[in-house]
């Protein structure tokens, strides 16, 4: 290997590193949680320096406010170029060009350059600036064992169905009870509910159980459809809420489930990581340290894999592993 490669390879190493370091970190890697930890704090800074800028009692410190904006908006186009940067990491598939633009046009590169643009061309776009909440929800994607993230995301996934039908039914009796409400009460009162839109405004806020009370009946049969919509709604808000209850229960059953499976082992033995399985996507680390086993092996198709501690488990692999508390005791 000449010189020349030597840099090439040297510079690979590098920008690995500082992809690894900037991306979501793992449990085992201090610089790059400690990066996430930063950015939090940074984005936390941030929007608490817009939230108060809006005090007209603290306008004695809003030459410290649009410092704080700005030095925390210097850091994030920091991390914005170091992303663009390294995106060829990111996504190893794709060439130099198409790796960047992947990144530019993906969630994450199209949230990042929305918290930035306002502080230079939409200063008056503050809804913007709260695109730095999301932010921070990027930083859960490590898939711990009791991520409550993760478990939201999957619950909603495999519940979309049964979400998207409770949701429905919920429409169609807005709409229903909007335009019966529309039809009874507008010769009564016909500023209040003067067209179906009002109806609707009324019947979101009963369904609902917010009931804000700008809008209500005042005729016998306008009263008395209000009770019944009102009865409905309360049962109709809990389809959904059962159902992501019900969810989260499957969820958790399945983690404990596997983390049964791995403390049944007092020897060598395999695993198989199911589809869905909280194992999938975590690290060798991660996985011995809170599970106390050594991995000795993970057989991927019918190639055998070492267990490096940065490697992530995928579905279907097979992990051969040995309890480290039979290591520590030396049997």
């Amino acid at each position: 290997m000449d010189l020349k490669d030597e840099d090439r390879s040297a510079y690979r190493r590098r920008k690995k590193r500082i992809h690894d370091v900037i991306q979501i970190g793992n449990r085992g890697d201090l610089p790059s949680r400690s990066f996430d930890y930063f950015i939090v704090t940074v984005i936390i800074l941030n929007i608490a320096a817009t939230f108060l800028s809006t005090f007209d009692e603290l306008s004695a410190y809003y030459w410290l406010f649009s410092l704080i904006d700005a030095v925390t908006i210097g850091i994030f186009c920091v991390e914005y170029s170091l992303r663009i940067w390294t995106a060829d990491i990111l996504y190893p598939d794709s060439g130099p060009v198409k790796s960047r633009l992947r990144f530019l046009f993906s969630f994450d590169g199209i949230v990042d350059l929305l918290t930035i643009l306002p502080f230079f061309f939409l200063s008056g776009f503050i809804v913007f600036r709260m695109l730095r909440v999301v932010r921070i929800l990027r930083l859960f994607k490590i898939n711990a064992q009791y991520d409550s993230f993760n478990v939201i995301k999957t619950v909603l996934v495999e519940k979309r169905n049964q979400i998207v039908s409770s949701v429905f039914i919920i429409i169609v009796l807005m709409l229903a009870s909007s335009l019966g409400m529309y039809s009874v009460e507008h010769p009564a009162q016909p500023e209040a509910f003067s067209n179906a839109f009002s109806g609707i405004w009324w019947s979101v806020s009963t369904l609902l159980t917010v009931g804000y009370g700008d809008i209500y009946p005042i005729t016998v049969l306008g009263k008395i459809m209000a009770i019944v919509i009102a009865f409905l709604g309360v049962g109709v808000v809990a389809i959904p809420t059962g159902i992501i209850s019900a969810g989260f229960v499957e969820q958790y059953t399945k983690k404990q489930h596997s983390a049964d499976k791995l403390t049944d082992i007092t020897e060598v033995g395999e695993v198989l990581v199911e589809p869905g399985s909280s194992l999938s996507g975590r690290t060798i680390a991660e996985l011995e340290e809170e599970l106390e086993i050594r991995i000795l092996m993970i057989l991927r198709g019918e190639l055998p894999v070492i267990p490096l501690s940065t490697i992530e488990v995928e579905e279907n692999d097979i992990l051969i592993l040995k309890s480290e508390r039979l290591v520590k005791s030396g049997k």
